[in-house]
């Protein structure tokens, strides 16, 4: 028996739809970076980039259970000493760029390093349900009939 490896020639890339409207975050997160990874291929190779490109529409209409919108807060760092700054994750969903919630979500299940950045390159998040792909032909990745406990 041998091991299969994926060749960079063999690894065939589809596009996938999310709409995230009234999907509970993480568990649509976890279906996005197992999608994102090539974890559900059987073609699978650990470092090569065999996942599939991800669009996610309706970003801003994700939910949260229990107090999350509430008491999640998101912290960054501007650079400067003492320049910490934090946010809660409602105030993010109500402001200017709620798709970084998704994206957060999303990269915090991925690994980090420069096989994981490029992974991250592959998904794209937008916060309406308008978006530029629609010449590739995304097919809809349906994380809400996965499971029952996927949609709020």
């Amino acid at each position: 028996m041998k091991t299969y490896s994926a060749k960079p020639s063999e690894i065939e890339k589809k596009w996938l739809v999310v709409d995230a409207e009234d999907l509970v975050l993480g568990r649509m997160a976890q279906a996005i970076a197992v999608v994102l990874r090539g974890k559900h291929k059987p073609t699978y190779t650990p470092h090569m980039d065999c996942g599939d490109n991800v669009v996610v529409i309706n970003a801003d209409k994700v939910k949260l259970t229990g107090k999350k919108r509430s008491d999640k807060i998101y912290y960054r760092h501007t650079g400067h000493p003492g320049g910490i700054k934090s946010q809660t994750a409602g105030e993010i969903l109500d402001g200017r760029f709620p798709e970084r919630v998704v994206e957060k979500a999303v990269q915090r299940m991925i690994p980090s390093g420069p096989l994981g950045r490029q992974q991250m390159r592959n998904l794209h998040v937008y916060a309406g349900s308008e978006h530029p792909h629609v010449a590739q032909k995304p097919e809809v990745l349906d994380v809400a009939a996965m499971n029952p406990k996927n949609k709020r």
